[in-house]
């Protein structure tokens, strides 16, 4: 199947890495869903991708799995066939200990983080397998493979979805659906823009901060047939972080 026949749904795409990447995939020639909170930005996306693929965008909230269902039913009405998936949208905890973190905190970072993505693969499996498979990326974060201080809530949700990426590839590799996870380290996003950015390059041996573009290069990669061998594996794109 070539790619200009292939559909991709992501989510968390108005903004950094989820639109990035989907640049990426419309000048490869992937038909595209584009799922978000925020309607004003996806929709200047859309436009601005129109002129490339066929472009379809959903406004909603990914912890809602009505929503989601909706979302996987509306591509298959229009695309017909779902191949590949980002499950990118996210967000960050407040920097507190466990104690400190109240009930309502925490529940709010696994539904995002954690949960979402559950609701995500749950309905897009069924019918990627109708196309007798495909490919899934996780967005996980560098902090789903270590741990930093007081971010109990944020370090848990990521290795869990960095856990729950290789048990589900493991349930369809026979299948022929990978699932793959990305772990990136602070990259140039709004979720960090009211973090010093010099501060945090400083923590990259590299000496600087990733770009969404980075990123989007490595998903770009793990969704297409050049990974046909990759499934269960956990990428790290954090500029030497959690190495140190």
């Amino acid at each position: 199947m070539e790619n200009f026949q292939r559909v991709a749904m992501i989510t968390g795409a108005a903004s950094g890495i989820g639109k990035a990447v989907a640049v990426t995939l419309a000048e490869q020639g992937y038909q595209l869903c584009l799922v978000d909170l925020n309607q004003e930005k996806l929709d200047v996306l859309s436009e601005q991708l129109a002129l490339k693929t066929a472009v379809m965008v959903q406004s909603g909230d990914v912890t809602n799995a009505e929503f989601i269902q909706s979302v996987v039913q509306q591509i298959e009405q229009r695309f017909g066939r779902l191949d590949v998936a980002l499950n990118n949208a996210g967000m960050t905890s407040a920097a507190k200990a466990i104690a400190d973190l109240n009930i309502q905190e925490w529940q709010q970072i696994m539904d995002v983080n954690v949960n979402s993505v559950y609701y995500c693969m749950h309905f897009q499996i069924p019918l990627m397998l109708k196309s007798c498979g495909g490919a899934i990326v996780n967005t996980s974060s560098m902090l789903g493979i270590i741990a930093t201080k007081n971010r109990a809530a944020y370090v848990t949700s990521k290795h869990a979805v960095t856990g729950m990426t290789k048990a589900v590839a493991l349930d369809y590799a026979e299948q022929q659906i990978r699932v793959n996870s990305i772990h990136p380290g602070y990259i140039e996003t709004p979720l960090i823009e009211h973090i010093d950015h010099q501060f945090l390059a400083k923590k990259h041996p590299v000496g600087r901060l990733g770009t969404p573009e980075e990123v989007a290069e490595l998903v770009s990669f793990l969704l297409s047939d050049r990974a046909k061998f990759i499934t269960g594996s956990q990428y790290v794109i954090d500029g030497g972080y959690s190495i140190q």
